[in-house]
């Protein structure tokens, strides 16, 4: 189990402020910049942190890719991802300021 709560499913998320999300034509993926260096989203990771945006939660979030990608449950590899990112600082809830 892990030790920190899962994110809420209703709060939006938001990119943390020392990171930049773009698409990188160099590495053909969307990254994340910050001052140290670079983190490369591979296909799904991409398509995932383009929603990142502070106004969609969790469950929006899920419910915009699985419309956007019919016939597969994709939540929890959305839900994984979103927790993974948030345990490793890139996002945090909008309500963390």
């Amino acid at each position: 189990m892990s030790a920190q709560p899962a994110l809420p499913p209703d709060t939006p998320l938001e990119l943390h402020r020392q990171y930049r999300f773009q698409w990188e034509e160099a590495q053909q993926s969307f990254v994340l910049l910050y001052p140290e260096g670079m983190v490369t989203l591979p296909g799904s990771a991409g398509e995932i942190m383009k929603r990142v945006d502070g106004t969609r939660s969790v469950e929006q979030i899920v419910q915009d890719l699985q419309a956007a990608f019919p016939g597969i449950d994709l939540r929890g590899d959305v839900v994984e991802f979103l927790e993974i990112a948030h345990a490793k600082g890139w996002i945090r809830t909008k309500e963390n300021r």
